[in-house]
């Protein structure tokens, strides 16, 4: 027992991921006809990671077009940063979920290199 306790002592580290907020978006009208609009929040917790990727999927998990600023966005640590999405009207009904994916950087990996991805469900009426 002891043994165990000592080798999770050891070898437990904690893991960092960024957050992406609202957890529930809700898509609105936007100034240009047409479009919908919805923003979310982005804020990187670790220290190893600054590009994240930015997708939009259907319930069955394939991508829907959408657009926005950069679809790899640079967000230093400890940064916040707040992305607005555009998705066409005819395409909104379809949409369920918005993910954002970290992604190293080849040569720059410092601790185990591992990517994140969080993804928001998107809030029905």
């Amino acid at each position: 027992m002891k043994y165990i306790i000592l080798f999770l002592a050891l070898f437990v580290s904690p893991v960092y991921s960024h957050e992406m907020t609202p957890t529930y978006p809700v898509f609105d009208q936007s100034y240009v006809s047409g479009l919908s609009k919805t923003s979310v929040k982005l804020f990187n917790r670790r220290d190893d990671v600054r590009f994240y990727k930015i997708d939009v999927y259907d319930r069955e998990w394939n991508k829907v077009q959408f657009a926005t600023e950069n679809q790899l966005v640079i967000v230093n640590y400890l940064e916040t940063k707040t992305i607005d999405i555009y998705v066409r009207n005819r395409d909104r009904i379809k949409i369920e979920f918005i993910c954002t994916e970290s992604k190293l950087v080849k040569g720059e990996v410092k601790s185990t290199g591992v990517s994140s991805r969080i993804c928001s469900r998107i809030k029905r009426d």
